[in-house]
């Protein structure tokens, strides 16, 4: 792999040339032909100041719109899985390898072979996922935009992506953009002699930058690591959802902790930033050492030399970045991390070299031509240097991270890297599966998954689900539950949390598998695990009287709970269901990788675990977003919910009205009625009165309060409160529990 931490650059902040005129800054009296702007600057980028920035306590709703289809140029009636059925993945695969000897005079292959630039391409495209709520990773293409390509651990792979275009245009919808570049990397480790474990295609491409991902509150890249720890010292008090150490980076500072040089305070770094990632001591060690097996670290130059960022550039730069004055800029001037030199005598090929290298010698800590901390060996034989990226007849010493260190000085560390040196045959297929898991981890279950190099295999982390039964009597088995004794709310409500679950971020969790049965879920506070066990009770028997599955009849009973309260509002309407779930076992449920999963907050169920510092609101958005709804769905949803009396726990918060159980527009009538007044009790808890006579009639939370409040969920609210849009509304909340029903129902996609 190449650089793991890049130079770190500025770019200067465009002006409006109208603005840059003298006569702009005349009174506004002045005649309006007297070289005003022409330029509309409400709509200019360079404009910084938008409505967030005058108002910046208000609720930002703009996670729910992102990703519009607006913004997607191949339109609606695109179908990615059917174009791939079109692709010649022979002919890709042979154009791949062809790429990676064929050398470019703009931006040359370092030995004449791309395959480092290409891996770390892939390596920082997928690296960026998080197991804590499922965000980043290779899955959408979104290395493509801001701030992903301009993170100062991404220079270069601006050029890496250009390398790449030849290939996306010949192809052009066949493959997108997101699996070409993750494909890049396994294809890069098959031409230099690994046998990789797989591949898979089916990653679609998104179209512009995804703003939902919290990257960190640091203002600067590579701020000091202290900041996103509430102990540097202790690695677990790394703020969650965060993985990596420091702001634009993907993993640890490969010059140490806040850049000083100790491998074995690096090495807690490194296991928790790696078990964020889901990766355990052995996979870390393996990715360690199968990342620097190959290609090499650039820092032969000034890097504050380096010109802006791709966002940061000027035009004429044509999406490219870090423009490099030294010398060539480019070959063995390179300037990418700032440290310089490679891992092993053959960088261009698959061997045991980082192993044999790192045990072979003594190590000390040196600076690199660019001033970067890094390690290289105290005495070295001139026929184990690697030679020159230009000239053969040149060689350098190699070089090794502080990570790299640490996989020699941690203990741990160290028993498995010296099992991998004595065994290259069980590092080689570790890594390969290793490396699988890094670059498939986001793309959910296995039905998301196209193309002959698909392993057989089902992995646990892949959170396998059987198929289950879809040939059944569907109305016999909703009568039985109906005749079971559960109510509305105990149907609606577990449906609820077995769905909820489901994040597309990375396409994990959902109905479907009933995990919900099972650990850790079926102890989870937000589950109500007494209510659950009980209903589960009741739900089980019918399931196994049926022969079909647990999950099936989860969201069955959920489906016609709806049902049931859409016809106590006076309203007859069918709730769509595709049958087939199946249910999960334990020795398929890596019940670990589930805890992150757990919801703290539920915000369609008017409950939170404990105060946060972000507001209930803004959980109850995040929480949309991973589900995929929309702030219309979410509104319709909400509240309906509390119509319908789900509320965690039956508190009466936000249930505004006299008929609980119906699904009725009364939320919404109640929400945007000027006879009532809203008074603070204590945080988060509201006294709805009458506004004559001040009697308490009600009470609510910010949850509720929050759809009349902010002007575009009360934009929504009042649509749902129309005398017109009675019938609108429990159509509208049936599409929307159906969307979260079957969101991850890929089978049917």
């Amino acid at each position: 792999m190449e650089d793991n931490k890049q130079a770190n650059s500025s770019g200067d902040e465009s002006k409006c040339p109208h603005h840059e005129k003298e006569n702009i800054t005349q009174p506004v009296q002045q005649d309006a032909s007297a070289g005003k702007c022409p330029v509309m600057h409400g709509a200019n980028t360079s404009n910084k100041e938008n409505v967030m920035d005058w108002w910046p306590n208000a609720l930002n709703l703009d996670i729910l719109h992102q990703h519009d289809t607006k913004t997607n140029p191949l339109g609606q009636d695109f179908n990615y899985q059917e174009e791939l059925k079109k692709l010649d993945i022979p002919a890709l695969k042979k154009d791949m390898r062809a790429l990676m000897t064929d050398s470019q005079d703009w931006w040359p292959a370092d030995w004449g072979h791309y395959g480092g630039l290409l891996i770390r391409l892939s390596w920082h495209s997928a690296g960026s996922y998080r197991i804590a709520d499922g965000r980043g990773g290779g899955g959408s293409g979104n290395q493509r935009f801001a701030p992903l390509n301009s993170w100062p651990d991404n220079v270069s792979l601006d050029k890496a992506r250009r390398l790449l275009w030849p290939i996306k245009k010949k192809y052009g919808n066949k493959v997108s953009w997101a699996d070409l570049i993750v494909l890049a990397g396994t294809m890069a480790y098959e031409d230099m002699g690994l046998k990789t474990y797989g591949f898979a295609f089916g990653r679609e491409d998104i179209w512009h930058p995804e703003i939902d991902t919290y990257w960190g509150a640091e203002k600067e890249w590579l701020a000091p690591s202290d900041e996103r720890y509430d102990d540097v010292d202790n690695p677990s008090s790394m703020e969650n959802p965060l993985a990596a150490v420091q702001m634009g980076l993907i993993y640890v500072n490969p010059e140490g902790v806040n850049g000083k040089p100790d491998p074995l305070k690096t090495a807690a770094q490194v296991r928790e930033t790696f078990a964020r990632m889901a990766m355990n001591d052995e996979e870390t060690v393996a990715l360690t050492a199968g990342g620097h097996t190959v290609g090499k670290t650039h820092g032969n130059g000034d890097a504050s030399l380096l010109g802006p960022d791709p966002e940061s550039a000027n035009v004429e730069e044509q999406g490219l970045g870090w423009h490099n004055p030294n010398e060539s800029g480019k070959g063995r001037f390179t300037v990418t991390s700032g440290l310089e030199g490679a891992w092993t005598t053959h960088p261009t090929k698959w061997d045991n070299g980082f192993f044999e290298m790192l045990f072979k010698h003594d190590w000390e800590s040196v600076k690199s031509p660019a001033g970067a901390w890094q390690w290289e060996p105290v005495n070295i034989k001139e026929k184990d240097r690697p030679v020159d990226v230009e000239d053969a007849s040149i060689r350098h010493n190699p070089m090794m991270t502080d990570a790299d260190m640490a996989m020699k000085v941690d203990p741990i560390y160290k028993e498995i890297s010296l099992k991998f040196k004595n065994d290259q045959a069980y590092f080689s297929e570790t890594f390969a599966r290793a490396w699988f898991k890094l670059t498939h981890r986001d793309m959910g279950p296995k039905a998301n998954y196209f193309g002959v190099d698909v392993p057989k295999e089902d992995l646990i982390w892949q959170d396998p689900i059987p198929t289950g039964n879809s040939d059944y009597d569907v109305v016999a088995v909703k009568a039985k539950i109906a005749a079971s004794g559960l109510s509305i709310s105990d149907m609606v409500v577990t449906a609820w949390d077995s769905a909820r679950t489901y994040r597309g971020s990375d396409m994990r969790g959902g109905a479907n598998g009933a995990r919900i049965r099972l650990a850790p879920q079926k102890d989870w506070e937000g589950n109500e695990p007494k209510r659950l066990a009980r209903v589960l009770n009741v739900l089980e028997p019918i399931a196994a009287e049926f022969g079909i599955s647990v999950a099936d009849t989860i969201v069955l009973a959920g489906n016609l709970g709806v049902e049931q309260a859409a016809k106590a509002g006076g309203l007859e309407i069918n709730v769509p269901f595709e049958p087939g779930r199946g249910d999960a076992t334990d020795e398929m449920t890596d019940a670990a990788s589930f805890d992150p999963l757990e919801p703290l907050a539920d915000g369609y169920r008017n409950w939170l675990k404990k105060d946060y510092v972000v507001s209930p609101e803004e959980l109850m958005l995040d929480r949309t977003q991973l589900m995929g709804l929309t702030a219309p769905e979410m509104t319709v949803l909400v509240g309906g919910m509390r119509m319908i009396g789900t509320n965690y726990n039956h508190t009466k918060h936000g249930v505004f009205t006299d008929n609980e159980g119906a699904l009725t527009n009364d939320f919404f009538v109640h929400i945007t009625d000027m006879q009532y007044t809203w008074k603070p009790v204590e945080d988060n808890l509201y006294q709805v009165c009458d506004r004559k006579t001040g009697k308490a009639i009600w009470t609510a939370t910010r949850l509720d309060l929050v759809f009349g409040s902010n002007s575009i969920l009360r934009a929504y609210a009042e649509v749902y409160a129309q005398d017109d849009n009675k019938e609108k509304f429990v159509k509208d909340f049936v599409k929307a529990w159906t969307k979260v029903m079957h969101a991850d129902r890929f089978d049917l996609k």
